[in-house]
């Protein structure tokens, strides 16, 4: 037996660990089965055309992080390489972005500003000369601590399986986010495309300053470098286009981007740009990889609120692509095993000077579009970025700036088509549209990291706002059916007499209880504080009525519970009559013998109320002793109050809280609104019959 029960837990110790070491390494669980027949053709091709797109996405991009442009092609060459070993997408193309990329940039140039690394004027009439050399060491160092940061941030979110992160930053949130990013982009290329040089701005109204400075010094724009980057501009727009228009027919996009980068750089080359017209070009690419280093965490403390900020936009963004093309292909993706493999691509490669990447929609579209099946196509496209690393990196030192200017800026065309939300989301939802402007305002005008601080703040905030303001509705119900329906959206339900049947389709807590009750009193029009002063009113009326038979009184008072005018009457016992006025019954008492003055006490139409929690999912304690609290209050006016549709998980928060004690108890939850009726119902039959006995 013992032999047997350790074999047994030896298996299962090896399937664990078996298991463990395939969630880990994804790659193990598809690359022994890899059909090489079917998809290895395809797989070349899309590598081969995504390493066309990745290579000069990773030169413009680095601009974008204010870092020279080889470290670019090393933040396309690591990253993408170790994503193939631990990602579970088989789609997307990791590697440089330009949204992630212009945040490090603004915490590179907030951390390493040119004002630090001023050289001292030779002379009087010299202008201030920046050391770049030593601006842009710096300017390294930052970005890639950066990185180490970002990839521990993620690595550790993924392993307490904290994917559920990315739910934070909805739709609306993400598309105002990344359009403002492609304002800040677009405003932050200006002067490359202008060839005018300008200071880089950083943190809050950011824009602004550049826009200005940009704007100031418009008079010494270089019109060579102009020319050239109006003519990218054009020619890149024009093959999207033709990719977009004719991508059904086209065996693979027409790579535009490289063609612009080839040519461009064929021109400045042979033409002398930089040299004979001062156009400004990438410089000196050194050949070779770097060794590993380690970064200098002496710049921690100052990074870890950026860290976070980029972490979760990164995450978020390759999250909902790989999402996307999953759905599409029919397989799944694990969240927190991609914020894993990210926190990994990140954390591993910063030690070989990277900046930190996501995935890249532009390229992933690539990917897919030309036949990619498995990431052996972003394996292959690495090691087209490594040739030019290695090989052939010097060959693009004459490449002009404006071009990858232009690059970038079509590059973010999709991004701006994301306006059309706007009026689509006037139509749709209003709380979506604050969510899109707010995100889109906070971060053109804050910054980046600010604006999105802002920008899930307000998010959270709407969710407050709308469970604290949630649809209420009177229902009534459906001949016929068993359905109960607004009564002032649908015209066939109908109330039952005397029953009212409350519905909220929203949970019970703190924030909220206090607008439920109000509005379960205003909705019903049953207030049992305005009857309780009536009645007492009345008990002085009676008590003055029995000092004087003689001399009928009548009194009428209106009584806003049930919206209806409640006449009351001292009578003889002659002019005694059983009558109903104003929905309201009144009973006659009379005795043979002793004229005597007869009080009759009004009776609310309204003998049971129905709390509908079908909608709700929780419940606390301060919602719980508001709903205890307002059950006592109709019980003291005879109106019975009972739930229906409460879930089994709200009934064992009701019991943890001591929900059913004193004149609640369990008797007065029932599964369904039906049920509740009936009950209702049955009550009220009873009460009338033990009335007239």
């Amino acid at each position: 037996m013992w032999q047997t029960t350790s074999e047994l837990l030896h298996w299962c110790s090896t399937e664990k660990a078996k298991a463990a070491v395939l969630t880990f390494l994804p790659i193990l669980t598809w690359l022994p089965s890899y059909p090489v027949k079917q998809y290895l053709l395809s797989d070349v091709v899309s590598g081969l055309s995504t390493g066309v797109v990745q290579l000069p996405q990773g030169l413009a991009y680095a601009m974008l992080a204010a870092v020279p442009p080889v470290y670019g092609l090393y933040s396309s060459f690591y990253p993408v390489l170790l994503y193939t070993f631990f990602g579970t997408s088989r789609h997307i193309s990791i590697g440089t972005f330009a949204v992630v990329s212009l945040m490090i940039g603004g915490v590179a140039v907030r951390e390493a500003p040119d004002s630090m690394f001023i050289l001292p004027a030779n002379g009087s009439n010299m202008s201030d000369v920046v050391d770049v050399a030593a601006r842009d060491a710096k300017r390294v160092q930052v970005a890639v601590v950066l990185t180490t940061l970002v990839g521990i941030i993620q690595f550790v979110f993924g392993l307490l399986r904290f994917g559920f992160v990315a739910i934070y930053l909805t739709e609306p949130l993400v598309r105002g986010f990344t359009t403002a990013a492609a304002v800040h982009v677009v405003v932050s290329q200006l002067k490359y495309l202008l060839g005018v040089k300008t200071p880089r701005f950083s943190g809050p109204l950011s824009v602004i300053f550049s826009v200005s400075a940009v704007v100031s010094d418009i008079t010494s724009t270089n019109v060579t470098t102009l020319i050239l980057g109006l003519v990218c501009l054009v020619f890149l727009y024009v093959i999207k286009d033709l990719n977009e228009r004719f991508k059904k027919k086209l065996p693979i996009p027409i790579p535009g981007e490289i063609i612009v980068v080839i040519v461009s750089t064929g021109v400045s080359y042979g033409l002398l740009l930089s040299e004979d017209y001062s156009v400004g070009v990438v410089g000196k690419i050194p050949t070779g990889l770097l060794p590993p280093s380690l970064p200098d965490f002496s710049l921690l403390p100052s990074l870890v609120t950026d860290s976070f900020a980029i972490a979760i936009v990164g995450f978020s963004m390759g999250v909902s692509l790989a999402k996307i093309f999953a759905l599409k292909h029919g397989y799944t993706v694990d969240g927190n095993q991609e914020l894993i493999a990210l926190g990994l691509c990140n954390f591993i490669s910063s030690f070989f000077q990277t900046f930190a990447i996501t995935c890249s929609m532009s390229r992933s579209l690539v990917q897919e579009s030309t036949g990619g099946k498995t990431q052996i196509a972003g394996l292959l496209s690495s090691l087209v970025v490594l040739l030019v690393v290695v090989a052939i990196g010097f060959v693009f030192q004459p490449l002009p700036q404006t071009a990858l200017a232009a690059i970038i800026m079509v590059n973010l065309l999709g991004m701006f088509k994301q306006f059309r939300d706007i009026p689509a989301l006037w139509r749709t939802s209003k709380i979506e549209l604050a969510i899109w402007l707010v995100a889109f305002v906070a971060s053109v005008l804050l910054g980046l990291d600010y604006g999105l601080l802002v920008a899930v703040a307000f998010a959270i905030i709407t969710v407050i706002y709308r469970t604290q303001s949630p649809k209420s509705a009177v229902l009534g119900h459906v001949s016929g059916t068993g359905l109960y329906c607004d009564v002032d959206e649908y015209e066939e339900a109908a109330e039952y007499e005397g029953i009212k049947i409350f519905h909220s389709n929203s949970s019970i807590y703190f924030a909220n209880s206090d607008l439920y009750v109000n509005t379960l009193k205003e909705k019903t029009g049953v207030n049992p504080e305005d009857l309780q002063a009536v009645r007492k009113a009345r008990r002085k009326l009676k008590e003055k009525a029995n000092g004087s038979h003689s001399t009928p009184l009548k009194i009428c008072a209106k009584v806003s519970l049930c919206s209806l005018p409640v006449t009351h009457e001292v009578l003889s016992h002659n002019n005694v009559a059983e009558e109903q006025r104003n929905g309201q019954l009144e009973d006659r008492h009379s005795e043979s013998d002793l004229e005597e003055a007869v009080f009759i006490e009004p009776l609310c139409t309204v003998h049971s109320i129905i709390l509908d929690w079908t909608s709700a999912s929780f419940i606390d304690s301060v919602g719980a002793k508001a709903i205890k609290q307002v059950m006592k209050e109709y019980a003291a006016v005879d109106v019975k109050v009972v739930i229906a549709g409460c879930n089994r998980t709200l009934l064992s928060e009701l019991d943890a809280l001591q929900f059913f004690t004193g004149i609640v108890t369990p008797e007065t939850v029932f599964p369904t609104v039906h049920d509740a009726v009936l009950r209702s119902l049955v009550h009220l039959h009873c009460h009338i019959f033990l009335m007239f006995v």
